[in-house]
């Protein structure tokens, strides 16, 4: 059995070997451990995403008839900054139509704060799960296809989130 006695002589001693031990990790006094800035790291494409995708769908103000939302944010790899004016398509298997159709493909445009927002059909299930389906492909940052699943198909919302790296 060790025993530690702690006297005003021991407490300086180990008091200055933590200080040296900061000063030669960190360089600054009061620091622990370097600061890191690890960044925002890009959205990563997900299994099924681009399934029935189309390339260069219109952008619309709703698809079909409404009464789903699909939402979401648009953000720029490392630094998070919203990206403004990108384009998100949008699709789904829903009460008005198949995945694969046309009428059930749509795209619209981020605002100022990277935000988007579109109306749509109600999602409904697709071999036994309902999803959305949303790409990124304007070109200026890589591609990105997601599948979020919803947890009912009774939500009438769904929301998807892109971290974009440059091309």
């Amino acid at each position: 059995m060790t025993t530690v006695v702690l006297n005003r002589r021991s407490l300086l001693a180990a008091g200055g070997s933590i200080l040296a031990t900061e000063l030669l990790v960190t360089g600054v006094p009061g620091l622990l451990l370097p600061a890191r800035a690890a960044g925002l790291a890009p959205t990563e494409t997900m299994s099924g995403g681009a399934n029935n995708y189309r390339k260069g769908a219109a952008i619309v103000e709703r698809i079909g008839k409404g009464g789903f939302w699909m939402s979401g944010t648009v953000r720029h790899a490392g630094d998070g900054a919203p990206l403004a004016g990108q384009r998100i398509q949008i699709w789904a298997h829903t009460t008005e139509g198949q995945e694969h159709e046309p009428q059930s493909h749509g795209a619209t445009l981020t605002d100022k704060d990277g935000k988007f927002r579109l109306e749509m059909p109600q999602i409904i299930p697709i071999f036994g799960q309902p999803h959305g389906h949303l790409a990124y492909d304007s070109g200026e940052f890589k591609t990105v296809f997601l599948r979020p699943i919803m947890r009912s198909a009774k939500e009438t919302s769904l929301e998807a989130h892109f971290v974009l790296q440059s091309a």
